[in-house]
């Protein structure tokens, strides 16, 4: 049966030699080509986690908190700050997030919205133009797949797509085909559109081994795997890890849910390797003397030019005041000063600390 199922697949997608002939053409990489590296949206400390373009995941045995989890990472996406340990960032025209549920009701996607929101700081009796939350639970896989699909198709600008679960966008977890093209469309999505896609998928109950053939496919293709798993000491506490990362791998850290009902980090948490998690600084937390310290050293009294030397100054002197941090996060750090603080002011490839565009232009024409 599944052999005949592949056939009928092979079959329905002939194609002509004039449409292969385009594929061949445009799926040519050429040494004169050149490609700018993917926009980075979402950050585990120095590390990326998520980028435009790409597909990942969050997996957890039933209970371990995934949704939760999720939760942080939409609303650090739709605050453009760090909630948890994740500091997400989506650029201007990719703004807009989709969150696709497929598992539960209403009612409790409901409150899952409205945990966002709260996590967000926005009003959680005003819809946010920002975040689209669809509930598809009663449709066939199949039909699940077509919304979807339609949903991006309307151009919407969206940057972040969540579909929890994925498992649901399938009849058979096991079927090796369907789970093939389930990831193509994961990888066609995440590339047609321009947008990163994270999925939700369980663990296997007896094991740590995500679930069926789409787990394996998935763990093979994703750009990251995140494990949420509850802590053996405080079945309170959830520990994320990375199962699977393109990037160098972070720091785990924990988190429980306080009593609003929200996600918020389990300080001091020892983990069963005997490390106890630290809570960590953002940039957020920076005050503004600190930055102004940081810049004064990086800049002196002259502007900089060109972005690759700003951020080494940046982490030079951001590190001088106990702030180290990589590449990663001093470019969301330099946005944050350019567009929120307006400490550093850029014009043309000239970056200026703590002047108004006035005096930037009287030292451009000095």
């Amino acid at each position: 049966m599944e052999n005949e199922k592949r056939t009928e697949r092979i079959t329905g997608t002939e194609l002509d030699e004039s449409r292969l002939s385009d594929i061949l053409s445009v799926s040519q990489i050429r040494a004169t080509d050149t490609y700018e590296t993917p926009p980075q949206i979402i950050w585990i400390d120095n590390s990326t986690i998520a980028t435009l373009g790409n597909f990942s995941a969050s997996t957890g045995k039933a209970k371990s908190k995934k949704t939760f989890n999720v939760s942080a990472i939409v609303a650090a996406s739709l605050a453009d700050r760090q909630i948890l340990n994740y500091h997400a960032h989506l650029p201007e025209g990719k703004r807009r997030i989709l969150y696709v549920d497929t598992e539960q009701s209403r009612f409790h996607c409901h409150n899952v919205l409205e945990r966002i929101l709260r996590l967000a700081g926005l009003p959680t009796t005003t819809d946010s133009e920002n975040l689209d939350f669809i509930c598809l639970r009663e449709y066939s896989p199949s039909v699940r797949i077509e919304v979807i699909d339609y949903a991006l198709r309307q151009n919407k600008g969206y940057g972040l797509v969540i579909i929890d679960g994925i498992r649901d966008l399938m009849f058979d977890i096991n079927s090796t085909g369907e789970s093939v093209e389930v990831i193509n469309k994961m990888m066609e999505w995440s590339s047609k559109f321009d947008l990163h896609i994270h999925c939700v998928l369980h663990l296997n109950k007896g094991d740590n081994n995500v679930r069926g053939h789409i787990g394996t496919e998935m763990s093979n293709k994703a750009e990251t795997v995140l494990v949420i798993s509850k802590s053996n000491e405080n079945p309170a506490i959830s520990e994320v890890h990375a199962l699977h990362i393109r990037e160098k791998e972070f720091q785990p850290f924990a988190f429980t849910v306080n009593d609003d009902g929200l996600p918020v980090i389990a300080e001091n948490h020892l983990f069963d390797s005997g490390v106890r998690s630290k809570p960590r600084t953002g940039f957020m937390d920076l005050t503004v003397e600190q930055h102004r310290e940081a810049l004064s050293a990086a800049f002196g009294d002259k502007p900089i030019k060109g972005f690759e030397n700003v951020l080494q100054a940046m982490m030079a002197s951001y590190e001088a005041i106990g702030f180290k941090r990589g590449r990663s996060v001093m470019i969301k750090l330099l946005q944050h000063l350019t567009d929120n603080l307006k400490l550093v002011i850029k014009r043309d490839k000239l970056f200026y600390y703590d002047v108004t565009p006035t005096e930037a232009m009287l030292f451009d024409e000095e």
